[in-house]
């Protein structure tokens, strides 16, 4: 669930009323997300999502994020635009947390991705970063390279109670990844976190690319490599789809284009893509208490990507 704030019809009725959107018809929370309080809100003139920023998210990086949005939906893609008040303010306040009303974009997210599905997404990626190239912001990546062994460190011995041997494997892994990671390679803003449920699709078109909140600069390949991880595995990560891994690669090759080292270094970069997300459930996995209205994500279904791309990366990504 992903309503953490709870907003009163009267306080959400007096919020839109600096808006030209027309009156309120109907508000209800969304239950899917785990960093903010999201609400599909309709009104006279259309749908559109108000989203409340809750704790996690650093207050400092909202006006990155959505001017990144902006940027990215002037250039015409199926990103959510922030929707300005009367008096072009996009990031307002409300019930003590900041918040913003964006568009509503059609699609729901494939919860089984087909061939066709990927290669859209691998070119709607793609044309993610030819718009990106425009857009003048910045930012790090707080979870790239240089985070992951401090949080290991952070996760500790706790590590064995999610699996015996995880922590030794881990730090093993850190090891080849801080020795071998790519060091030339063309850096650019990304997305970070193209997962299927952070994509909206109608059949196999791409309606809709959100939930932009851990978006940052780094190397480019490395978010096809997080896109890869995340759209050609079976959810648990015991199945790689070779068919899914040729159309996400195919798609995003004929919208942007790859170098013959950024093709070289896509094992490896997905290495690194699932030791992010295997570290930061495993944090997860033994820190939210049990009665959080959160579900947990199991850490092991990226273990389990990780030993395939150790294994086999070079097959993975194959022409």
């Amino acid at each position: 669930m992903a309503v953490y704030t709870h907003i009163s019809a009267e306080a959400l009725e007096r919020f839109l009323a600096d808006y030209d959107v027309g009156a309120l018809r109907s508000a209800k929370g969304i239950a899917e997300g785990v960093e903010n309080s999201n609400y599909l809100v309709e009104t006279e003139t259309g749908r559109f999502i108000l989203t409340l920023y809750e704790k996690r998210v650093d207050l400092a990086d909202l006006p990155f994020f959505l001017d990144l949005k902006a940027h990215l939906s002037n250039q015409g893609l199926p990103v959510p635009r922030p929707i300005p008040d009367r008096t072009g303010t996009a990031l307002r306040t409300l019930a003590g947390r900041p918040a913003c009303l964006i568009e509503f974009l059609p699609g729901v997210s494939p919860d089984t991705p087909n061939p066709a599905q990927c290669e859209a997404v691998g070119r709607a990626l793609g044309d993610l970063h030819r718009a990106a190239e425009t857009f003048t912001g910045s930012r790090p990546n707080d979870l790239g390279l240089s985070g992951w062994r401090p949080l290991a460190e952070r996760c500790g011995e706790s590590l064995e109670t999610i699996t015996p041997g995880l922590r030794a494997a881990i730090f093993a892994e850190l090891d080849i990844l801080e020795r071998d990671w790519p060091t030339g390679l063309e850096r650019s803003i990304i997305h970070a976190d193209l997962f299927p449920d952070n994509v909206l699709m109608l059949g196999d078109r791409v309606t809709g690319l959100i939930d932009f909140y851990f978006a940052c600069t780094d190397i480019r390949a490395y978010d096809l490599a997080i896109t890869h991880a995340s759209w050609v595995f079976d959810p648990d990560g015991a199945r790689f789809h070779p068919d899914r891994s040729a159309a996400l690669v195919k798609g995003y090759e004929a919208a942007h284009g790859l170098t013959p080292e950024e093709r070289a270094a896509l094992p490896l970069l997905a290495r690194g893509a699932s030791m992010r997300f295997l570290l930061t459930r495993a944090w997860d996995w033994l820190n939210t208490p049990a009665d959080a209205l959160v579900t947990r994500k199991d850490p092991l279904a990226f273990r389990r990507r990780l030993d395939f791309y150790r294994d086999h990366g070079a097959e993975a990504f194959a022409r």
